[in-house]
């Protein structure tokens, strides 16, 4: 099998750990991961402005280059990258007006009119790889894991493009099933982290992420599965902050699910970059003794 695939600025760079992870599990999953050709950043965050054509033109570029590579799928990881992606294919398919004002203005590109399918790499694994060759796959069962879905934002949101419906996680359930872990249920799973507050509002930072945590550590969960770098940035890389603060009395480490399925799976962890996460996320999976064969 073969996919095409975007990954996004953040995943070339503060990101890696979700990339290379999420890269290496499918190629030892019988995957060809194909990356696009000359991408571009995503925009990252949807404009909500009805005429605001300009902002489209960054995603829809990239979905031009999976449609030049001959895909109908196009797989990414990122949660804002699929949201974004995914709401700007909508506009290409539903709306014919602004779809001819884009496909004007860049008139140095094919036409597009969303022929390209945006899939999130947790719908792909459901629907093509399946979650009892996972399991099957799984060399280091994530046994006694206590771990909790954080999907954020955006990748329910809105409900016409959500990887599935509003308040359901099933998912991300049922890849951490798959890998041997104990899926708690969290009911801040749909929260916000505090988003781009943590650099933009300083007297508010870390509030909304230090909320999450502590209703993730008062419920007994012992980490956070996301995917979302933003998310991963708020929740996981600021509790050290959030510690000396006293925003948070206890860590909660998280990680990107990637990670957890290619430790799993039995993979080197330099394929999960476990130092671009808060050190206590390493010190679980060992205290759990799932980094054994690494």
């Amino acid at each position: 099998m073969k996919i095409s695939y975007y990954p996004g600025c953040t995943l070339k760079t503060k990101a890696r750990n979700l990339d290379r992870a999420a890269v290496a599990s499918l190629e030892t999953l019988g995957v060809e991961v194909q990356e696009i050709e000359r991408w571009n950043c995503c925009g990252a965050v949807h404009s909500l402005t009805a005429d605001d054509l300009i902002h489209q033109v960054g995603p829809v570029r990239n979905l031009i280059r999976a449609k030049e590579q001959g895909a109908d799928k196009l797989v990414t990881l990122c949660s804002m990258c699929y949201n974004t992606l995914a709401r700007a294919n909508q506009i290409m398919k539903n709306d014919t007006v602004k779809r001819d004002t884009i496909n004007r203005f860049m008139d140095e590109e094919i036409d597009y009119a969303g022929e390209v399918e945006v899939v999130h790499y947790l719908t792909y694994l459901q629907e093509v790889i399946g979650w009892q060759k996972i399991k099957d796959q799984v060399k280091i069962p994530l046994t006694d894991l206590k771990v909790a879905p954080y999907y954020g934002c955006t990748l329910q949101r809105p409900a016409e493009v959500g990887i599935e419906p509003f308040g359901s996680y099933a998912l991300m359930t049922g890849l951490l099933d798959a890998l041997g872990a104990t899926v708690m249920n969290f009911t801040a799973a749909d929260k916000c982290c505090g988003s781009y507050q943590v650099l933009g509002v300083p007297a508010g930072e870390n509030k909304a992420a230090a909320a999450i945590v502590n209703l993730a550590a008062d419920a007994g969960i012992e980490a956070l599965a996301t995917s979302c770098p933003l998310c991963e940035y708020n929740l996981g890389k600021q509790q050290g902050q959030m510690i000396a603060k006293g925003n948070i009395t206890a860590h909660v480490p998280t990680y990107y699910f990637t990670q957890l399925l290619a430790v799993a799976l039995g993979l080197d962890t330099e394929n999960c970059h476990f130092e671009l996460n808060d050190p206590t996320s390493a010190e679980l999976l060992q205290s759990k003794k799932c980094l054994a064969a690494a």
